[in-house]
């Protein structure tokens, strides 16, 4: 499913982006050029989110007994530097017509091509987006973020365009332009922070963690003395959890072994996609007295 949704989204760039560049060619204007070549970045970032998808999907070997699911994060990372590198292309071209703005021609059959590439990449970010965060697909969220991040460019162009055709102030076509452009590099250092965060072992989310406590106490149902150094970490569509269980001395290691199936199934129920991993201790091994 992810990789049929990372092939829908590299057609819907190459459309998109063919959109884009006939609404520059038919207006001349800096803006809707800007937007185009956020649009190309787009095509760039479907190619490597497909890849990545398919790399990942393999499964785990010899060398990568874990799998290969982090791959997903180096295409989002990457993903992330070329929406920073689109936003600083966007103000390059902008700012020489803020010092000079020129009037704009053929603005009604320009707007309304570039307002259908933008609804179309607004229903293909949707689409990303959702998919993504149901799959844990770093990629394809990543993707999805970043035909947002086009899709508040398109409007951002639209909106300044139309205004100066307006009003004749066509120093709003460059003004606007470089005001997306600083929309989107903040969204580009975001998806690089989040996706560094994935290669350096982060931690699922708080909120996630204190559900996963509360299955585990709930599983145990006080057969168990102590849950001790909890750790996890994600890694593409996968999450993994590891803790240290004390169960009391005169528990056999058939029963704690019977508890660990319980708990690991109560687990990966609550949670898919997340192995678990189970350290059983003596009672001499208990940390906190009582």
């Amino acid at each position: 499913m992810a990789e049929k949704a990372a092939r829908l989204s590299l057609l819907v760039a190459l459309w998109v982006l063919g959109l884009k560049a006939l609404a520059y060619l038919l207006t001349g204007s800096v803006a809707l050029l800007s937007d185009a070549l956020e649009s190309t970045v787009n095509v760039a970032a479907a190619l490597l989110a497909l890849f990545a998808i398919r790399f990942a999907q393999r499964p785990p070997d010899e060398t990568h007994p874990f799998g290969h699911t982090k791959a997903e994060y180096f295409s989002a990372v990457v993903e992330g530097v070329l929406v920073v590198a689109a936003a600083l292309l966007i103000a390059q071209e902008a700012l020489p017509r803020l010092l000079d703005p020129r009037p704009l021609l053929g603005l009604g059959p320009g707007l309304l091509v570039s307002l259908l590439a933008s609804l179309t990449n607004g229903l293909l970010a949707w689409h990303l987006i959702r998919l993504g965060k149901v799959l844990r697909s770093p990629a394809l969220t990543a993707d999805g973020y970043h035909v947002l991040s086009d899709v508040l460019t398109s409007v951002g162009v639209l909106a300044g365009v139309s205004l100066a055709w307006a009003t004749g102030l066509w120093v709003l076509d460059p003004l606007l332009a470089l005001l997306v452009a600083g929309n989107i590099l903040l969204m580009g250092f975001r998806l690089v922070r989040q996706s560094v965060g994935g290669l350096m072992d982060e931690g699922l989310p708080t909120e996630e963690v204190a559900r996963i406590r509360e299955t585990i106490a709930k599983a145990l149902g006080g057969r168990a003395l102590e849950v001790h150094d909890l750790k996890t970490r994600k890694a593409g569509n996968r999450a993994f959890l590891e803790f240290h269980l004390v169960v009391p001395g005169s528990m056999t290691v058939e029963e704690a072994h019977r508890l660990c199936d319980e708990l690991e199934k109560a687990l990966e129920e609550g949670f898919p996609g997340l192995a678990v991993t189970i350290h059983v201790e003596p009672e001499s091994e208990r940390k906190r007295p009582g």
